[in-house]
């Protein structure tokens, strides 16, 4: 062991950049590799808790907000909302965890989480919808429906409501 350090501290003293770039093309090599993997298998866009933003977001990928957005998102993919993160926008996205602040509506495709520490003032429409204990909302809220049981619904009121009217 004293050995392998005596030689590692003499090939830096005499050859400083000599160590360095034998370590740094293995590195170089193998960090791209991971960011294409991540890249190809996560696309994930993160927001982080010191940025503030303000206007639109469409794409495919997945968003991650940690910080404050004011405006709407238009995304195919997830929305992960950070706890601490505050956000005063209309959503429309694939899935939606929600562990920060949101002042506006959801649509979601898939799932809505809303996290222990998730606080929501708006109207929620979504497949399923998870609340952990702890969690806050205020607003009309739709889940479970198929598009096609949702067809039976005329604001807010239900398919039997319609028939009651209609025959009395």
């Amino acid at each position: 062991m004293a050995i392998w350090n005596q030689t590692a501290s003499e090939e830096n003293n005499d050859k400083p950049s000599a160590p360095s770039s034998a370590v740094v093309p293995p590195h170089a090599t193998s960090i791209p590799v991971a960011k294409e993997g991540a890249a190809k298998g996560s696309r994930e866009s993160v927001f982080g808790a010191g940025v503030t933003i303000e206007g639109k977001i469409e794409g495919d990928a997945d968003i991650r907000i940690a910080g404050k957005f004011k405006g709407d998102i238009h995304i195919k993919g997830d929305l992960h909302v950070d706890k601490g993160a505050r956000l005063a926008a209309k959503v429309s996205a694939a899935n939606v965890t929600l562990g920060g602040e949101l002042d506006g509506n959801v649509i979601a495709t898939g799932q809505v989480r809303l996290m222990e520490s998730g606080q929501m003032v708006g109207d929620l429409k979504a497949s399923t919808l998870t609340v952990a204990a702890g969690s806050r909302m205020r607003g009309h809220v739709e889940f479970g429906w198929n598009p096609a049981e949702a067809a039976k619904f005329t604001n807010g009121q239900a398919h039997d409501n319609e028939k009651n009217r209609a025959g009395g």
